[in-house]
């Protein structure tokens, strides 16, 4: 008989794309907010982690708004990386929204609204509201079916108890058949919502744990309720305002967040949202939490966006601005005058700036062993040795790139172990951007639209540098 082969099925949740920061898990400070020479995914810049480290603690005290930071640097010296740190050592409690200096040009609403949009999205409010839950341990459930179809619905009767009480309750079809769809049984620890009706299995009792012989890992065993079975639970939302602002300007509600049709969100309904919310916070019912926004190659924002951070840096729900650069002395987008990082003085003024410095040669052979790792590559020294040469005379980036050639090169000759033979033969398939330039300067004039003028050996020298 010929074998039955099944095709394997992937569990596609647990796919997880390797990424250029995916490596990061926060920015590698001890207590005293001491950067640890390797820590975290980070490595190096302990300046600029340290500034950042005391920026993070700004932020989760929640007391200041509206300071700004930049963070300038050389291309590949840790900018962004630095940025996802900060946002891994927040935590999902205290929003972080990214967005790129290019991206408000290319929306379909105006500059100042996509900023005020980004603005919002940083700003997350605690909202704390008391429902009444009935919570016990299910003692039995009896439904009674009527015999004959067509008939009255089902009916049945729900016993719970807790260490001091017991109830009986009546059940109608709604509930019957949410008992039926989260296959509760007698034994069972339950919550049921009494405003919505919502029933949520807490475990099994512990009471029950010798009545089955076979039980699956995801069991989970919990003590039987004490008190009454009424009981006043607090519950804790976090949102954001611009989810708000989404919900309350749209005819389909919080369905408009999924389609992205946010479109622009009139003031009155900003001016409503904002009103409310302050009542809220006088009440006890709500509390903001200022969050992150980060805008990357913030060089891309004209005159106008610049002078409206400015104005919105003001305001009192501002959250922690953290912008980054790579730029030098260049034009103001939207002018013609030239300043430090292409950001027009009175905002620099008002950024605390953070500087990134080059990688030493060392740090660079650290960042590229925590990379073979990431990437699942086993290398040998004498190929790391090469790489860590190619990343300090070309760039950090384009070392970390050969990684994955130079692992697809070494599976070709069906080896497991990345030699320095793989390494020379990815470096000599794949250009970097100085060899690049030296081959368009002999065949300039082979391509289209070159300028066949002659070139300076200077000219040659700072393009190729």
């Amino acid at each position: 008989m010929a074998e039955l082969k099944l095709s394997e099925s992937r569990d596609l949740t647990r796919i997880e794309r390797i990424g250029a920061h995916s490596h990061i898990r926060g920015l590698g400070l001890d207590s005293t907010l001491e950067p640890r020479d390797v820590s975290e995914g980070m490595v190096g810049q302990t300046s600029a982690r340290k500034a950042a480290g005391v920026i993070l603690h700004m932020i989760k005290d929640g007391k200041i708004a509206g300071r700004a930071v930049l963070i300038a640097g050389q291309p590949g010296t840790g900018k962004t990386a630095i940025a996802m740190g900060m946002a891994k050592s927040l935590g999902l409690e205290t929003p972080f929204a990214m967005i790129a200096g290019s991206e408000l040009f290319s929306l379909e609403m105006s500059k100042t609204e996509a900023l005020t949009q980004a603005f919002r999205k940083a700003i997350g409010v605690r909202i704390k509201e008391e429902n009444e839950v009935i919570e016990g341990e299910v003692v039995e459930v009896q439904i009674d079916r009527p015999s004959a179809s067509g008939a009255a619905s089902k009916s049945g009767k729900l016993t719970l108890k807790t260490t001091e009480m017991e109830t009986v309750y009546d059940l109608g079809a709604k509930m019957i058949e949410a008992l039926g769809k989260e296959k509760v049984s007698s034994g069972d620890v339950i919550a049921i919502d009494k405003a919505s009706g919502k029933i949520t299995k807490l475990g099994r009792s512990f009471s029950r744990s010798r009545d089955f012989d076979a039980m699956g890992p995801q069991v989970k065993f919990v003590q039987c309720p004490d008190g009454e079975l009424q009981k006043r639970k607090e519950v804790v939302h976090c949102v954001t305002l611009h989810e708000i602002d989404v919900i309350n300007s749209r005819t389909q509600g919080f369905l408009a967040l999924f389609t992205g049709d946010t479109g622009e969100i009139r003031a009155e309904v900003r001016e409503q949202i904002d009103t409310k919310v302050a009542e809220w916070r006088e009440e006890g019912k709500a509390e903001i939490v200022p969050g992150v926004l980060f805008i990357d190659e913030v060089h891309m924002l004209d005159i106008e966006c610049f002078s409206f951070l400015n104005r919105a840096l003001e305001n009192e729900m501002a959250p922690i601005l953290v912008v980054a650069t790579n730029r030098g002395i260049t034009t103001i987008r939207g002018t013609n005058y030239k300043s430090p990082h292409g950001i027009p003085i009175d905002l620099l003024d008002r950024l605390l700036i953070i500087s990134t410095q080059p990688y030493t040669e060392d740090e660079i052979r650290k960042i590229l062993d925590i990379r073979c790792q990431e990437e699942d590559v086993e290398m040998s020294d004498g190929a790391k040795h090469l790489l860590t040469k190619i990343g300090g005379e070309t760039s950090l980036r384009y070392a970390i790139h050969l990684i994955t050639a130079a692992a697809l090169a070494c599976q070709k000759r069906k080896a497991k172990v990345v030699e320095l033979e793989d390494i020379n033969r990815v470096y000599h398939l794949f250009l970097d951007v100085k060899r690049s330039t030296q081959y368009l300067m002999e065949y300039q004039n082979q391509y289209m639209f070159s300028e066949t003028g002659e070139v300076d050996e200077d000219d040659t020298n700072a393009m190729v540098s």
